[in-house]
């Protein structure tokens, strides 16, 4: 697999593959914006600075494939933060294994990707949760908060998707729900009538749609327009925290629940990070895996830091499966996000979940779930 060498003075490079156009870039500029936070704070890797550069990965396999070739045709790059998409996380994870670099997504949720008997491949690790945690969250709030025991589903083919309201519906059935359908949209589609109406049929009083903005606010527009579905509680997860949903759905997204990681960070290092983003972007932070994405830049520099070998010019030699074996041996690492524990396929979080609420267009938290 080889060895990176990185002469006295030049830089330690690093690359993104994060969705940074388009509909759902918010998801994609939040998380770079982690990164460069995290770069900011470090200064430099044993005497080197540090350099970022960047491929749009899209939402997509297509995205994820175009976005891993450029970045793993780049020998001096160390190692890969991304991507966001799970859907762009498979071909990337494939690809970027097989350079023989790492991968460190802050936002693929899709429970495959760390399966080894599906999607997982070596050198790839994420620092969000696993959506078999978000799933299961999300059901035992439905059933034991909101006391309710029909519910249906729509996903958009993507892993993320498809995976999470699998485990979702798992879930609720496990508790005594009914799942009254479990239906799926093209990304792209713009008029939801037909699958709303197919869904009213079955009466339910739930409807989980964990998708993305632009067909996640065309559901939420037209779903109470549908007969029989005027009282329905609508929902979607974190591929629609954004300010960008709540614009594109509009005052239909009032009162929806979207679950998604728990953002209460409780330390010191959090309060920092917010107030280096306010006086550098001028804004909060767009959408929930900001903290992820610095989590998973810090990791990579110790990691970095733990196998690199110093000539005394300065010259440093990174072998690249060295730095594998020191990222899948992460243990008790203090970021943002919790304390980081690596496991041999790549989970690395601290876990916890939060459901939140759209309340006058701001999303509020209202209950969390950390799992046993």
């Amino acid at each position: 697999m080889g060895c990176v060498d990185i002469a006295p003075g030049d830089p330690i490079r690093i690359g993104y593959a994060l969705v940074i156009a388009g509909p759902n870039e918010s998801l994609g500029v939040d998380s770079r914006r982690g990164i460069e936070i995290a770069i900011e704070d470090k200064g430099e890797v044993l005497g080197h600075p540090i350099e970022l550069v960047g491929e749009d990965s899209m939402c997509s396999a297509e995205g994820g494939q175009t976005a891993a070739t450029k970045l793993t045709s780049d020998p001096s790059l160390i190692g890969i933060i991304g991507t966001n998409c799970s859907s762009a996380g498979e071909p990337a994870s494939r690809i970027v294994s097989d350079a023989g670099m790492v991968l460190i997504s802050p936002s693929n949720t899709a429970p495959s990707l760390t399966d080894p008997n599906k999607s997982w491949n070596p050198g790839y690790l994420r620092t969000c949760h696993n959506d078999k945690i978000q799933g299961a969250a999300m059901a035992h709030f439905v059933y034991e908060e909101l006391g309710l025991k029909t519910a249906a589903t729509i996903h958009d083919g993507s892993p993320y998707a498809d995976q999470l309201q699998q485990v979702f519906a798992d879930t609720f059935k496990e508790l005594g729900g009914t799942i009254t359908a479990q239906e799926a949209v093209n990304v792209g589609d713009t008029d939801m009538r037909p699958i709303l109406t197919t869904i009213a049929a079955g009466q339910p009083e739930f409807i989980y749609y964990p998708i993305f903005i632009p067909e996640g606010a065309q559901i939420t527009r037209q779903a109470k327009e549908i007969p029989g579905l005027e009282e329905v509680i609508l929902a979607g997860a974190d591929g629609m925290y954004s300010p960008d949903f709540v614009e594109a759905a509009g005052e239909a997204c009032e009162g929806m629940y979207i679950s998604g990681p728990n953002l209460a960070f409780e330390n010191p290092l959090y309060d920092h990070f917010l107030e280096v983003h306010l006086e550098k972007y001028g804004e909060k932070p767009l959408s929930v895996f900001h903290a992820h994405a610095y989590d998973a830049a810090m990791m990579l520099f110790a990691a970095i830091e733990k196998v690199a070998v110093q000539d005394e010019d300065g010259t440093l030699h990174i072998g690249r499966q060295a730095l594998r074996d020191a990222l899948y041996a992460t243990k008790d690492f203090e970021g943002i996000t919790g304390t980081l524990n690596c496991n041999e396929y790549g989970d690395c979080a601290d876990p916890q979940i939060a459901v939140n609420q759209i309340q006058n267009g701001e999303y509020v938290p209202i209950w969390e779930y950390k799992p046993q």
